[in-house]
């Protein structure tokens, strides 16, 4: 392959699979959710990793790119649920966990009562507004919905029952990595920052959104530290082949974000009153489980599930994308780490999901998820 058509062939593909979708109806999770006595609720914001179908009502004209075909959901659902999984993400086990019902998605069609949260995730979306713009719900915009729905709030429950609730959720986050691969992909990005500029940029306008969630009522957040991007089975393909080793200078430029979220939400937790976070070590959990699945109770830690080429990491999964039809599908996904070249599996996403709710300060600093939860 030329290296102009590598380029070409990484851009895509990295575009779309960094876009998410889902619609799942309440009855297909019923049996999962445990009954509720005025629990906490969620609000969830971010990308992929937690979207729940956000991007199924975008315009058709604006993005087009939805996980709506087979093998997509057919593990769990038995149909294409939306989600770029065999089945659940981890917000779905987070609110099992938590006792809630199945929080929907916020452009879900339709009446929604909002009291046990909503999600706002937005496959593709990143920290910055320019990463996929126009394609993907960015975080800014995110909490532009965030703010309406605290308004609808109010009028339905009244102003103190409203701020009760608000300061008794809990805000689950994941967002940035579009914003690496965005960077890894364009040059004009690369010659315009320096590594620690861009972190800075990123972290900066995370650190704006969160601030301004605090403003809304917001006390309680739950952050994860990014994978290690230069290691998934999308980058490992289509950069160094059959090879198979990591692309160390991206997941270094992760490594240091993970480092300076770390350092800003210590920041804001002595600057913001009332604020408490729980911060997941992602990062290290994802990597450990490449490396060593059995740990996990996987066997296949380095080759997804669902795609083709070597460690099946070219974006083909149901044969869907501009590199049409040809793909091949493993035949126990629970086996895997990764159902296509970059998203975990059900099976790998309640592992993480068990440890993101009650992991020991370890894997979780300062609190884990089931703390913010019951306090």
């Amino acid at each position: 392959m030329m290296e102009e058509d590598k380029r070409t062939h990484i851009y895509f593909l990295i575009f779309f699979v960094s876009n998410i979708i889902i619609l799942i109806p309440n009855s297909s999770l019923a049996k999962i959710c445990l009954p509720r006595k005025h629990n906490a609720a969620l609000f969830v914001f971010g990308d992929s990793l937690f979207d729940v179908g956000n991007n199924n009502y975008i315009n058709p004209n604006t993005t087009q790119v939805k996980a709506n075909y087979l093998p997509y959901g057919e593990t769990f659902f038995k149909y294409p649920s939306g989600r770029f999984c065999n089945g659940r993400v981890i917000p779905d086990f987070i609110v099992e966990y938590a006792g809630l019902p199945l929080i929907q998605p916020y452009l879900f069609p339709g009446n929604q009562e909002y009291i046990d949260g909503v999600n706002f995730a937005s496959a593709g979306a990143g920290a910055l507004v320019e990463t996929y713009q126009g394609f993907v719900i960015n975080l800014k915009t995110q909490l532009s919905y965030f703010k309406r729905v605290s308004k609808k709030l109010k009028q339905k429950l009244g102003d103190a029952e409203a701020k009760s609730l608000v300061a008794r959720a809990v805000y689950l986050i994941h967002i940035g990595s579009n914003d690496y691969l965005a960077l890894a992909q364009n040059s004009t990005l690369i010659t315009s920052y320096s590594p620690q500029k861009y972190v800075d940029l990123v972290i900066g306008n995370l650190t704006i959104v969160i601030q301004e969630m605090h403003k809304q009522g917001g006390r309680k957040f739950g952050l994860l530290k990014l994978a290690p991007l230069g290691c998934v089975p999308l980058v490992k393909a289509l950069v160094n082949g059959s090879e198979g080793s990591c692309l160390e200078e991206l997941s270094s430029l992760v490594r240091m974000h993970n480092i300076a979220l770390s350092v800003q939400l210590q920041k804001l937790e002595k600057q913001l009153e009332g604020f408490k976070y729980s911060l997941n070590n992602f990062y290290g959990e994802v990597l450990d489980a490449i490396n060593y699945p059995s740990k996990y109770g996987l066997k296949v830690g380095d080759e997804a599930c669902c795609g083709s080429g070597p460690y099946r990491g070219y974006y083909t999964c149901g044969g869907k994308s501009e590199v049409k039809d040809y793909y091949e599908l493993c035949e126990n996904p629970n086996e895997y780490l990764f159902f296509d070249s970059i998203h975990p599996t059900e099976k790998a996403n309640e592992f993480f999901s068990q440890i993101i709710w009650n992991g020991n300060q370890s894997l979780n600093e300062p609190y884990n998820l089931k703390t913010l939860f019951q306090e």
